[in-house]
């Protein structure tokens, strides 16, 4: 299938440093704002890449549960495909796809794990489905029915029937430490405005890149 004729012009505001914030954490949260207010379909879902030992690049959509100043975090299995390659190469790379605005944040940097006190927080917040998922799941593991899988989650249902469903132990987050993050605004002919902010001790160079 030939789909070399699939484009489109970008049409939107040009991006210009002025307009920037000197923190990359308020642009992004500023940029975050506006595809919320825009309607953007879960605006907090990024793609995060990932490498283990053997150097095979991987890659899924998860979704941002948290940012501040110290990065962004997300929550998964900590025996999952993912958390095996974290272990083995502690950095990652994310991606926001604001498509609907013609907008990309791009994001690497170093990922380390949250505090069992933040995981415990998020965890008791989540709807009682997914605690209970949490415990079924044996995350990228090979299963043989789906049916096993909701005979699980049945058990499951009958061990915490009462009470709260506790945090697993093998279930938490992880913070992605950005080193560099990079704000893409799509312009006319493709000649895109892209801003990086590359960490620097506790400061952050802000330069211009060609599209």
């Amino acid at each position: 299938m030939d789909i070399g004729d699939m484009r489109r012009d970008f049409e939107s505001e040009g991006l210009d440093r002025e307009a920037l914030s000197d923190d990359p954490f308020q642009q992004f949260e500023i940029w975050f704002g506006n595809a919320r207010e825009a309607g953007i379909l879960e605006p907090n879902a990024m793609s995060l890449a990932t490498s283990g030992a053997d150097s095979m690049p991987d890659l899924r959509t998860v979704l941002l549960k948290y940012f501040d100043e110290r990065g962004f975090v997300f929550y998964t299995n900590y025996e999952s495909r993912k958390a095996h390659e974290i272990a083995e190469n502690p950095r990652a790379a994310l991606l926001f796809p604001w498509i609907g605005l013609n907008r990309q944040v791009r994001i690497q940097g170093k990922v380390e794990k949250v505090s069992k006190t933040e995981s415990l927080k998020y965890f008791a917040s989540r709807p009682r489905g997914s605690q209970i998922g949490a415990w079924v799941s044996e995350q990228s593991k090979a299963i043989t029915s789906r049916g096993l899988l909701e005979q699980k989650v049945a058990e499951m249902r009958r061990k915490f029937s009462e009470g709260e469903v506790p945090l697993p132990g093998f279930w938490g987050g992880y913070r992605v430490v950005p080193e560099r993050i990079e704000f893409w605004q799509g312009r006319p002919s493709r000649l895109h405005d892209r801003f990086e902010y590359v960490r620097e001790g506790n400061d952050w160079l802000i330069q211009r890149l060609q599209p």
